[in-house]
């Protein structure tokens, strides 16, 4: 991030003179917390939970909640900070924060996911609200999590603020295609890429690395516009299927029955599982790595560029090492980075807010449109910022630039607070 940033202090000495720089890498507020809570055989577990909002001087901090084994305060702080530029790039008001526990859902009943997330309410809602920080989900976090945090916020503070929460279900003040936003916002910001280039999906061979929610909708996305996603994965290993990934039976087994993904190949005979393979060594025109970070190393890069990838799209956050970005943008790969490439899932959320604060609730179809111009407003921002600064096509610098210096000026705005 700050590589990219050594024009735009040359162009912009205020930055400096202000130590905006310094400023804006240390968060507003960390706060770590015990959350004690009790399986359904009575044992007592702790677990530890976290909220870091990072910055606010465009809005209320916003941020997803992960919860995971491998969450410690470094991943959500680094988190933290891709999502301040992320927010920026939306165009929308809001700030940038994190959060989550080291708490597994995976396994656990529901009663035991229920009072997990009651028990992480207790400490947070003391520095949460739709004007102070609005969390939502992320890995771990579904629609039932949220719903059991929203209940529990609700209890404890006796009024129903809808827009504390987002992510939430459409029956209590959740917004059309939030489910459906991070995916969906990847494939429109890949698909005006491809574009720029006079291309497009249709007849495009495509990796989805990841079978939860981003990595679903990215598949449906892309079958939609024209392209065949042949290859995804969970931590287990990877399903390949030429003749295309079939979405209802991927929704079945991971939205429904909440099952491994080898299990699609019992009814699909055409498709074959590969234990703990690599997605990546599968050849492909377009690949949206949608697991979690650093998931394609420099190795990995290279045998993209190798097999023939044009564009590459995150889905999930960092999910490519330096080193593999460095291999992406010397190819001249089209290479669309998380903190502009998924920053649907956030748009939608601030999509999900203003319709909570003005008491509506938008149609399906309404709110998709108001999605892919957000996304095509994204793409812009960070394709003019690239060719300003010297760096045309690059959408990382692009995006990092972009995000950077609309937060910049509002800090400066706003005094040495």
């Amino acid at each position: 991030m700050l590589e990219s940033l050594g024009p735009v202090l040359v162009k912009y000495p205020e930055f400096t003179e202000a130590k905006i720089i310094e400023r804006i890498c240390e968060p507003e507020r960390q706060l770590i917390f015990r959350v004690p809570w009790q399986d359904d055989r009575g044992v007592v577990h702790i677990n530890r939970g976290f909220r870091v909002q990072f910055n606010s001087a465009l809005g209320p901090y916003k941020g997803g909640l992960r919860f995971h084994p491998s969450v410690y305060l470094g991943i959500i702080k680094f988190l933290g900070f891709e999502q301040i530029f992320k927010n920026s790039l939306t165009g929308l008001p809001i700030g940038g924060a994190k959060g989550g526990s080291d708490f597994d859902p995976k396994g656990k009943s529901d009663s035991e996911v229920m009072r997990f997330c009651q028990s992480f309410m207790l400490e947070l809602w003391r520095i949460i609200g739709e004007h102070t920080d609005v969390p939502a989900g992320d890995i771990g976090v579904g629609g039932r999590e949220i719903g059991f945090l929203f209940g529990q916020y609700k209890r404890l503070t006796n009024k129903f603020e809808a827009g504390v929460l987002t992510g939430k279900g459409l029956v209590y003040g959740g917004s059309q295609v939030r489910t459906e936003a991070t995916g969906y916002g990847c494939t429109y910001f890949v698909n005006e890429m491809l574009a720029s280039k006079k291309n497009g999906f249709k007849g495009k061979k495509v990796l989805v690395s990841g079978s939860g929610n981003v990595a679903i909708y990215t598949l449906e996305k892309v079958h939609q516009l024209g392209g065949k996603v042949v290859a995804m994965s969970d931590s287990n290993g990877v399903i390949h299927d030429e003749k295309g990934i079939n979405l209802e039976t991927i929704k079945q087994l991971k939205e429904v029955e909440r099952r491994r993904i080898k299990e699609y190949c019992d009814s699909h005979k055409s498709a074959r599982y590969i234990p703990n393979g690599n997605i990546w060594d599968i050849p492909c025109d377009v690949a949206f790595p949608s697991a979690t970070e650093n998931e394609i190393t420099g190795k990995d890069a290279k045998k993209l560029v190798k097999n023939g990838c044009i564009a590459v799209g995150e889905g999930a956050n960092m999910p490519t090492t330096p080193e593999g970005v460095h291999v992406f943008i010397q190819a001249g790969i089209l290479y669309g980075p998380g903190k502009a490439a998924n920053a649907g899932g956030v748009a939608t959320s601030g999509l999900e807010m203003q319709q909570n604060a003005s008491r509506e609730a938008w149609g399906f179809e309404e709110t998709d449109i108001k999605l892919q111009q957000i996304m095509r407003n994204v793409y812009v921002l960070c394709s003019e910022a690239a060719e300003e600064f010297g760096a045309p096509g690059n959408f990382v610098v692009g995006a990092n630039i972009a995000g950077f210096i609309k937060v910049a000026r509002a800090m400066i705005a706003h005094g040495i607070v």
